[in-house]
């Protein structure tokens, strides 16, 4: 698995062949096979080896008061920003592979993408007071947990704190516009 993660790292998973996985492990090929013999299976194992050494931060806002909300969905968005950038390599990698691969696009959307999905529907129904907002809020939240925002947004210099803190003060922008009923 190390093989896999550091090859997925340097070129990604799509040039990633399993000649040079056994490669760099010192196996055959055939050994990879008997292990993997599905790419999913590959992807899976790899997946589950880089995220034990690298355990991305909790976005979830937990049980915190409602009127912490914005308080916490910034720290979250801060420590997950962090967690981009200690691994960008690895992440851009992924995240431009994966509409070149099915296999890895079905994975993410088994297992990254729904972690997303509960944690802005979460914070949406603590942040939105409007129901006409909360749709609108879940969605700037959602893409404010999205790693290609993130390197679009600091991609001009703007740090991982700043880059939090625009989102969550756009996030209480929108709540208080549907609530005004400017929505």
């Amino acid at each position: 698995m190390a093989a896999t993660e550091a090859l997925h790292r340097e070129v990604g998973p799509a040039r990633t062949t399993i000649a040079d996985i056994a490669r760099r492990a010192g196996v055959e090929r055939l050994t990879v096979y008997n292990h993997f013999p599905r790419l999913d299976d590959l992807l899976r194992a790899c997946q589950a080896h880089f995220l034990a050494g690298h355990p991305p931060p909790d976005i979830s806002p937990g049980d915190v008061a409602k009127s912490r909300a914005l308080d916490r969905l910034e720290d979250s968005l801060t420590r997950l920003y962090r967690w981009f950038r200690a691994n960008e390599e690895m992440e851009q990698n992924i995240h431009r592979d994966r509409d070149l691969l099915p296999e890895l696009d079905e994975l993410l959307r088994r297992s990254g993408d729904p972690i997303f999905d509960r944690a802005a529907s979460a914070y949406a129904s603590l942040i939105a007071r409007a129901a006409l907002a909360a749709t609108e809020v879940e969605t700037f939240i959602r893409l404010a947990f999205d790693f290609r925002t993130w390197k679009l947004v600091t991609r001009g210099g703007l740090s991982d704190d700043k880059a939090a803190r625009l989102f969550v003060r756009a996030v209480a922008s929108l709540e208080s516009r549907a609530r005004r009923g400017q929505g």
